[in-house]
């Protein structure tokens, strides 16, 4: 494991543990510990010398997730001569077109960037850098996994709980819900670290879109509002009156999280995902999800300041204008 503190780098070496494997994570710590019974290689990738432990030895299988060309190419080079099977786990974010739904992984992807390093501004760009980077350094040893919105127990970002949470935090207070908008998708990160695991075993290789059951945005909330018990009516926005009120869609602080409604960006949760299944990665039921993520959110703090979603006020205040 590349990282394995965090996130679907720790979900990875859980799993694998579980399966019998023996799991080294090559990571500074400062992130997390690592999984019960995984070996940390403490190591900091920018700086020379972070492959030295890990390199000169063969290896199964080896699992990448950084978005950091420099820290991708140099890690392939010293660990993937001797890796039977490599993974690295990209992002839809690597395509060059979001306004058409349903695409599949033939379409076009972005040019990618020329830098060592980069910030958000050019993950995307970054992504396709560092798949070509593997690529040609491990051939046809490789799995792209491109994933889409990761959700779960776990998910920092607040995305794939959000709706769940606000029935629950307030179950017979009216819910603001857009009434129009894209269809979108979480992939548990338990089923997609079990199916990166299962082809990592059987040497799958190939280009897939890791993406979970494509939903209408109301079906998801009607999902949420049964998982957190929510028996207040729902009072629908238009997306344009919404836009118009400062609402960001999607993530962040004030958003209303999986909602987009930006014709450029329509088809961003919305892809086909059939080759990922066709290979094997199988997704467990949305209210499973929707319950054990509830299950965590409800640990950490139903009230606590989230990454995302409009804070309690903010959609008073939006329903009071509502009228």
């Amino acid at each position: 494991m590349l990282g394995g503190t965090r996130w679907i780098g720790r979900a990875f070496a859980t799993r694998a543990l579980e399966a019998g494997h023996a799991v080294t994570c090559l990571a500074r710590g400062q992130g997390g510990p690592v999984a019960d019974g995984a070996r940390l290689v403490a190591a900091d990738r920018a700086r020379p010398g972070a492959y030295d432990e890990v390199a000169g030895r063969d290896w199964d299988a080896v699992l990448e997730v950084s978005w950091q060309p420099r820290w991708v190419r140099e890690a392939v080079a010293a660990v993937g001569p001797r890796a039977r099977h490599w993974t690295y786990v990209s992002s839809v974010n690597a395509y060059a077109s979001f306004a058409t739904p349903g695409q599949d992984e033939g379409a076009a992807v972005r040019e990618p960037t020329d830098r060592d390093e980069v910030d958000h501004a050019l993950y995307g760009e970054a992504k396709v850098a560092c798949e070509r980077a593997t690529a040609r350094e491990v051939g046809d040893r490789l799995l792209v996994a491109r994933a889409g919105l990761v959700g779960g127990p776990g998910d920092h970002t607040g995305r794939s709980g959000w709706w769940a949470v606000r029935a629950a935090r307030a179950p017979q207070e009216p819910l603001l819900v857009p009434r129009d908008g894209a269809r979108g998708a979480v992939v548990d990160v338990r089923d997609l670290t079990s199916w990166l695991l299962r082809c990592a075993e059987r040497g799958t290789t190939g280009t897939y879109d890791a993406f979970g059951p494509v939903l209408d945005l109301r079906a998801w909330v009607e999902l949420s509002r049964a998982a957190g018990g929510h028996t207040g009516p729902v009072v629908e926005a238009d997306s344009a009156w919404l836009r118009a009120q400062g609402v960001e869609e999607y993530m962040g602080p004030e958003s209303l999280p999986l909602w987009l409604c930006d014709p450029d960006w329509v088809g961003f949760g919305d892809r086909s995902g059939a080759a990922a299944v066709a290979a094997g990665l199988v997704h467990r039921p949305r209210e499973e999800l929707l319950r054990d993520v509830l299950a965590y959110e409800r640990e950490a703090g139903l009230a606590r300041e989230r990454a995302a979603g409009l804070s309690p006020e903010r959609e008073r205040a939006l329903r009071a204008l509502l009228g």
